[in-house]
């Protein structure tokens, strides 16, 4: 085997490493894609004679090739943080076993928004040492700081973190909350939307350009929302959304919005709804089904 096919084979048993450690950084599918590209494009322009860890190199180019992307988004971000939905990884809840247990593990949509939060050097940190175990002096140089210093942005994510809705990890338990929901919204029953929601539930929606985008707290406000969305008449197929259940709504045999519930504890304690039309059609969403 020469060289270059060599390398092309090592990258693609790295391939999908590098992609979850990008899309971690990103909460962007497209995005996490670019950036493992362009680190391919770096190998093949490398002399890899010199590098002793290619693994860890390739996880080093990687997460400087996000910090750069996070840093120039920086400012986009600013006018939309509250109500952006990072990109949702959707599958049939059909999938295979083994699919299944590589989704259940995959990060939450929840935790994702919280990471969203944090600024490039805390979200590199954290990242690559609490979710891939990259040591703090490897992770100093990326950020430019000292290994101290990149424990300490570690630390201050992770407190942010702490926060994020984590879900229940009996999946059918979720999906029964869930359908619960559903059928309160659809029968227009508020008490019975009050009693699946924790009182204090988050809704986001982000609807991209279309608008409007929305941020709005408390089960009595999320469940009135519930109310008039359930108003347009959508139907809904059940997929799995980064390892958990939610819902595609489709309108006009075309997918309207990925709503994606974090049940906890019995409850809904924070629901994210994708309702852009622009980044839903770059999604890679089961084929709608009768509903």
């Amino acid at each position: 085997m020469d060289e270059p096919d060599f390398l092309a084979t090592r990258f693609e048993t790295q391939r999908d490493r590098l992609r979850a450690v990008a899309y971690r950084m990103l909460g962007s599918l497209a995005e996490a894609e670019d950036a493992v590209q362009e680190a391919w494009l770096r190998l093949a322009r490398s002399d890899t004679d010199a590098v002793a860890n290619l693994d860890g190199w390739l996880t080093t180019v990687v997460s400087r090739i996000c910090l750069d992307m996070l840093r120039s988004r920086k400012s986009r971000r600013e006018e939309s943080l509250d109500t952006h939905v990072p990109d949702p990884i959707v599958a049939s809840p059909d999938v295979d076993p083994a699919q299944q247990a590589v989704l259940a593990d995959s990060v939450g949509l929840a935790l994702l928004v919280v990471l969203e939060t944090l600024n490039p050097a805390e979200r590199l940190a954290f990242v690559l040492h609490d979710m891939f175990g990259v040591p703090f002096d490897e992770i100093a140089p990326i950020v430019g700081r000292t290994p101290a210093t990149a424990t300490q942005l570690a630390s201050r994510a992770r407190r942010r973190v702490r926060g994020a809705a984590l879900p229940d990890v009996d999946v059918p338990a979720q999906r029964e909350v869930i359908e619960a929901f559903t059928a309160a919204a659809r029968d227009g029953d508020f008490e019975a939307l009050l009693a699946v929601l924790d009182p204090d539930v988050v809704l986001r929606v982000d609807a991209g350009a279309a608008g409007p985008s929305r941020l709005v707290r408390g089960a009595a406000t999320v469940a009135r929302n519930a109310l008039l969305f359930q108003q347009e008449g959508p139907g809904r197929q059940w997929v799995l959304i980064n390892g958990a259940p939610g819902v595609v709504s489709i309108l006009d045999g075309r997918p309207f919005a990925v709503f994606s519930p974090t049940v906890r504890g019995g409850r809904i304690v924070e629901i994210n709804i994708l309702a852009d039309p622009e980044r839903l059609a770059q999604l890679d969403l089961p084929e709608p089904t009768d509903v």
